[in-house]
C-alpha cells in the first residue's frame, strides 16, 4: 500500500509534464518541419544564424537561395531555418474607429 501512495504522484507530475511542456513543443516542431517543407519563393525566412532575407529560389537538394540585401543573395540550406513567414500577410483584426 505504502509504494502505490509514492508511485501514483510520480506518475501524475509525468503526466502533467508531458502534457505542458514536451507535447506542445514536439507541435512547434512538426509545424516548422512542415513549413520549411513547404517553403516557396517570396516568403521571407530567419536562418540560424539570424539572418532574415526573402526567398529567391528554392532547390531540390535541400538548398534554397535568399536574398538578404539589395542584389545581395546567398545559398542556405533548408536545415538552418527557424522560421518561415509566408509572404502572403495575416489578416488585420483590428478595426477601424474612425
Amino acid at each position: 500500500m505504502d509504494t502505490y501512495s509514492i508511485f501514483i504522484p510520480m506518475v501524475a507530475i509525468m503526466a502533467i509534464f508531458y502534457f505542458f511542456t514536451i507535447r506542445p513543443q514536439q507541435q512547434r516542431a512538426k509545424e516548422l518541419r512542415q513549413a520549411i517543407e513547404n517553403v516557396r519563393r517570396g516568403d521571407t525566412v530567419v536562418t540560424a544564424g539570424g539572418i532574415i532575407g526573402k526567398v529567391s529560389r528554392v532547390k531540390d537538394d535541400g538548398e534554397i537561395v535568399v536574398e538578404i540585401a539589395d542584389d545581395v543573395q546567398v545559398r542556405v540550406m533548408k536545415s538552418t531555418l527557424t522560421e518561415v513567414r509566408s509572404r502572403t500577410p495575416a489578416n488585420d483584426s483590428k478595426t477601424d474607429k474612425s
